[in-house]
């Protein structure tokens, strides 16, 4: 388990189909990702023991806080060679939005993935209308990258797209080596 300061990442376990079922149909969360359709629980379930027997690297969380299940986060897409990931999270439950959970369960993915993965860089992507996850973003050291325009169809119109990417040496917790001879 990663302990953040608000929040518990722990291992996605069984229990959980239910909480994804939930969140994957939710119009308001899937709006969020850009992929609004209904999902069923056989479809839900079978997306969870596929991730199960996955060859490549996928860490997957549940993010806990104030006991319960709030979200889901995870670091996916791993290029060995260049040290880089994808970084994914949802806070599916809305009385949990803007009050700083979702920007300490990134916080500590993040810490996770260049403490103990030895990463390089972490990258995302995100709708350029979903200014709440943007700015958490930024304030967790991510900078905008990349955009793709009119990239992703939501609720009607195509969206922007942007990539957004924080290396170890501009992540906030990051702390140079000493060289030899210095002190």
């Amino acid at each position: 388990m990663l302990h953040g300061e608000k929040v518990t990442l722990r291992a996605m376990e069984g229990e959980d189909q239910a909480i994804l079922w939930t969140y994957d149909n939710d119009l308001g969360i899937a709006l969020l990702w850009g992929q609004p359709a209904p999902i069923s629980m056989a479809a839900t379930k079978a997306r969870f023991d596929k991730s199960l027997e996955e060859t490549e690297p996928h860490y997957w969380f549940a993010i806990e806080a104030e006991g319960k299940v709030i979200g889901v986060c995870d670091l996916m897409d791993f290029d060995q060679t260049a040290r880089t990931c994808t970084l994914g999270i949802a806070i599916g439950e809305r009385a949990f939005w803007g009050r700083g959970y979702g920007r300490d369960a990134v916080s500590t993915l993040v810490d996770y993935g260049f403490r103990h993965l030895n990463l390089h860089r972490i990258w995302l992507g995100v709708l350029a209308s979903n200014e709440r996850a943007i700015r958490s973003y930024r304030a967790s050291g991510f900078r905008e990258e990349v955009r793709r325009r009119r990239h992703i169809w939501v609720d009607g119109d195509l969206q922007d797209e942007v990539m957004m990417g924080l290396l170890r040496a501009e992540w906030p917790g990051h702390t140079p080596r000493s060289s030899p001879g210095s002190s």
